[in-house]
């Protein structure tokens, strides 16, 4: 009966890796079939661990803990806001229920699969235990964000900095850009060069990172380097009827529409 258990769980544990390893889905229609797409936007986190084995997902609502851990196969508590390291990108969640409360610190730092082998942008510690137990029980794990599947998608600029933007403002065209959420990389054109690079993604933020073009002159009056400075000063976004709206704690700065 053991042996049946730990296979399960196995099979649970390496479906799980396979979702957190592309950080996302292939596309907007490419999801787990035991997942709809409003879960997939509630769960934003998934970590795991082995010795012993254990899995842990973190949504909008609820934040789930599975184990082969007797008493601690399952605990379901409410989510709570993070409480943030001021010097490190590390953020410590404490949660709890009726019968148990667990304390879950995610730090971004390379971990390493114990089994797999597998590499993850971060280190998750998980501290658990039931009302009952004396001390808590110590975990160590590897966790990914689920990049939101609504960024996949091909986007061009409507509005620049509050204002409306024309072809006539760019060397050739509006800027566009093409987002691969399941990749972390966006690719397009920023109104006189071809650009690309990589995005950030956690709960709440986006940032456009490692961002390059061609080499191209252009023009006087070409709004491309005001397009890129915009860009790579986004800190959060907001998807809703065709439009990817890109902002930081200042205010507004891009807005795209969806054209595929």
């Amino acid at each position: 009966m053991k042996k049946i258990t730990l296979f399960l769980l196995l099979s649970i544990l390496i479906i799980s890796c396979k979702t957190t390893g592309t950080n996302g889905t292939e596309n907007k229609d490419a999801v787990s079939s035991n997942t709809s797409k409003e879960e997939d936007m509630t769960v934003y986190f998934r970590a795991t661990g082995t010795e012993p084995f254990w899995a842990l997902q973190i949504g909008r609502e609820q934040t789930v803990f599975t184990s082969l851990i007797k008493g601690k196969e399952s605990l379901t508590f409410s989510s709570t806001e993070p409480i943030r390291a001021m010097d490190a990108n590390v953020k410590m969640y404490k949660v709890k229920n009726e019968t148990s409360s667990a304390v879950i610190t995610i730090q971004q730092l390379e971990c390493q699969n114990a089994m797999s082998g597998a590499i993850s942008p971060y280190k998750v510690s998980v501290e658990v235990k039931k009302n009952t137990d004396a001390d808590f029980t110590n975990l160590q794990g590897c966790g990914n964000y689920i990049t939101d599947y609504r960024l996949h998608d091909i986007w061009v600029l409507e509005e620049l900095n509050g204002y409306k933007v024309f072809d006539t403002d760019f060397q050739k065209e509006r800027p566009r850009i093409e987002i691969l959420a399941a990749e972390n990389k966006f690719m397009g054109f920023g109104g006189c060069n071809s650009i690309n690079g990589r995005i950030f993604f956690e709960k709440d933020l986006l940032r456009f990172t490692n961002v390059i073009g061609t080499l191209m002159a252009c023009g006087s009056g070409n709004k491309e380097n005001e397009f890129t400075k915009a860009l790579q000063s986004t800190t959060a976004y907001i998807i809703g009827d065709n439009r990817l709206t890109l902002s930081n704690p200042s205010g507004k700065l891009l807005v795209f529409r969806k054209v595929d």
